[in-house]
């Protein structure tokens, strides 16, 4: 019998895709030997994975785990819309937000974190809800964000579950105050950013290639009107207070009150608890932003799910 040495069990892993427990198991029921390890694992439906990594996962959900000053969100990517709304798929995200406070959001950490009772690390435990589901399934994006003091606000747009939606806002909030209105400013500053997107948090935070690019563009387009230098200059920076206004979050008008900008509501919330608040920064994950979109319909759908019954 050969000995099921911890390079054994990773070949497995690489052949089929299954969990690292698994392929240990199999090779030990099989004496070593792969291709009998192989079958073993086949007849379980614990091989599936591999074939199933090939497909595009565009849908799933954003999940959310928040605690006062800390909070995560992740990521978890799914081929079709019916899995988002699987239970088990759920509970995974939910579990896999869950430790990614304790990565403070790092991908490789989180993705190599233990998942209580099971034995597995996390992407073995993705790989294991592969092969459960019937869908290819992926850990996209983690992200998180803490302050010393104060909140950090958060948001789910398009929630399908307590802490499991579409989009999902993080904001970090710092200030020495606390009461409601500093909750209530950071839960307004967190819808704000999911609807209008902002690029940074602050003029001075932006990256510096953007804003030259932008000024570039700007002055290309007033050179083109034939206006003398002296007021292309002033083109050029009223165009940029615009872009300013479109792209940088304490600059953009206030999505709950438009008669405001959102540097003014910060200031307001300030004065309400008596002490100075700091939007230390963002992060805005939306779901499958970037990921090339399916094209299949409702029908297609579920004549797929149909057919694995």
């Amino acid at each position: 019998m050969a000995e099921v040495t911890a390079a054994l069990v990773k070949q497995l892993r690489e052949q089929t895709g299954a969990g690292m427990m698994d392929c240990k198991a199999a090779l030990t029921e099989a004496g070593g030997d792969l291709e009998t390890a192989t079958d073993w694992l086949r007849k379980k439906g614990l091989a599936a994975a591999a074939k199933k990594a090939g497909r595009l996962a565009s849908d799933g959900l954003i999940g959310l785990a928040a605690e006062a000053r800390q909070a995560a969100l992740v990521e978890v990517n799914s081929e079709t819309d019916f899995v988002a709304r699987n239970d088990d798929f759920q509970k995974l995200v939910r579990t896999i937000a869950g430790l990614a406070l304790a990565a403070d959001g790092d991908l490789e950490r989180l993705q190599a974190a233990q998942v209580p009772g099971t034995g597995r690390t996390v992407t073995e435990e993705v790989t294991e809800a592969v092969a459960r589901i019937g869908e290819n399934i992926n850990l996209r994006r983690s992200a998180a964000l803490a302050v010393d003091q104060g909140v950090v606000g958060s948001y789910l747009h398009s929630t399908l579950a307590p802490g499991l939606g579409k989009i999902g806002v993080l904001v970090g909030v710092r200030s020495a105050g606390h009461g409601e209105a500093l909750d209530k400013l950071a839960k307004q500053l967190a819808m704000h950013i999911a609807a209008a997107r902002p690029q940074s948090v602050s003029v001075d935070k932006l990256d510096p290639a953007v804003v030259a690019r932008e000024r570039d563009i700007y002055k290309e387009q007033a050179r083109a009107t034939g206006k003398p230098d002296n007021v292309l200059e002033k083109i050029v920076d009223g165009r940029m207070r615009k872009f300013y206004e479109e792209s940088v979050l304490l600059e953009q008008v206030f999505v709950v009150d438009t008669d405001l900008k959102v540097k003014d509501a910060v200031e307001h919330a300030a004065k309400a608890i008596g002490s100075p608040i700091t939007v230390t920064s963002f992060v805005r994950l939306a779901l499958g932003e970037g990921l090339e979109a399916k094209t299949s319909n409702l029908a297609e759908e579920v004549a797929a799910q149909l057919a694995k019954v």
